[in-house]
């Protein structure tokens, strides 16, 4: 009886294990990030198209006759209102202060709780406290203090410094770093918490052997210390910029803007017309350019960050 021989010219059906495997490596990474690609999509992509969108249009719940597309005229009223360019320059101003001195003290905080003392646990958490603070209630806690009545104005009247039944917020400059104050109670916890974070890993080696060969504890600090903490330094920083120049809630609810509008940061004024004025349009508008120095500026941030570093290796 003759055998039957399989003809193996032909390949059999399906791809080869290693082609298949290969294609299965190929695409898994994609498959996996693809929940996340789809959530970025849904809270990220479609708010800010949405921001887009509708700052081309004239859009005021409380008149909805005058509603329709009007293209760029909203990106025309921005650049030819002076109270953008007001609030821009103070937003600037606001976020190199506050980052900047936030940075120092959180900083010299850190570098005091880190040291080894008695009741360190009881003064970290004091420390840490103002951080759990919302900035509502942070208002009310400085609005208390700023008082007139009650506040310490009041006593230092008693010593013959200022006047009775003044409040530093009623003057543009007394305002600014009234507000700075505060924001300072809040934001150097922030700070302290991720520089703190980051000392708790460095070696202690390294300041042996400095100590051993005379480093004193200045040297050690610019030598050690900074260079360790330059990571954490710049993601505390750029995170703690963006925050800031998103500041709305204790600038609206401790000067609302004022005196005047000397207080007034752009996210504030963004605030003021969408939701006061219900200009909706313009709103989305002056949220859009907004997000666009924001997106300039973190790129470029990481971009110099990024050059120096190379530049150093």
């Amino acid at each position: 009886m003759a055998v039957l021989s399989r003809d193996t010219s032909r390949p059999p059906t399906g791809a080869p294990a290693p082609v298949r495997r290969a294609r299965r490596e190929r695409w898994t990474p994609y498959a996996l990030i693809a929940p996340t690609a789809v959530l970025m999509a849904v809270f990220l992509v479609y708010p800010i198209g949405s921001v887009a969108y509708y700052s081309l249009f004239k859009y005021n719940v409380t008149k909805p006759w005058a509603n329709g597309f009007i293209g760029l005229d909203n990106y025309v009223q921005m650049f030819r209102d002076p109270m953008f360019w007001d609030s821009l320059v103070f937003t600037a101003q606001w976020v190199v202060v506050e980052v900047s001195l936030q940075l120092v003290f959180g900083l010299a905080l850190a570098l005091v709780i880190n040291e080894s003392f008695i009741g360190r646990a009881l003064a970290r958490a004091l420390v840490f406290s103002p951080w759990a603070v919302s900035g509502v209630l942070t208002t009310t806690i400085w609005l208390l203090i700023y008082n007139p009545t009650t506040g310490f104005g009041r006593y230092l009247a008693d010593f013959g410094i200022g006047s009775y039944g003044t409040s530093p917020l009623i003057d543009s400059t007394s305002a600014f770093w009234a507000a700075v104050l505060a924001e300072l109670w809040r934001g150097v916890p922030f700070f302290a918490i991720l520089i703190l974070a980051d000392l708790q890993s460095a070696s202690g080696d390294l300041y042996e052997a400095a100590e051993v060969d005379g480093a004193g504890r200045l040297r050690r600090f610019w030598s050690i210390t900074l260079p360790h903490l330059k990571n954490a330094i710049i993601l505390s920083t750029l995170l703690r910029a963006v925050w800031e120049f998103n500041n709305v809630d204790l600038l609206y609810t401790l000067t609302g803007g004022g005196p005047g509008n000397a207080t007034m940061t752009l996210p504030l004024y963004v605030a003021r017309q969408a939701i006061d004025a219900k200009e909706f349009g313009y709103g989305a508008a002056l949220t859009m350019a907004a997000f666009a120095i924001l997106a300039v500026f973190s790129i470029t941030y990481l971009w110099l960050v990024r050059a120096g570093r190379e530049d150093k290796e």
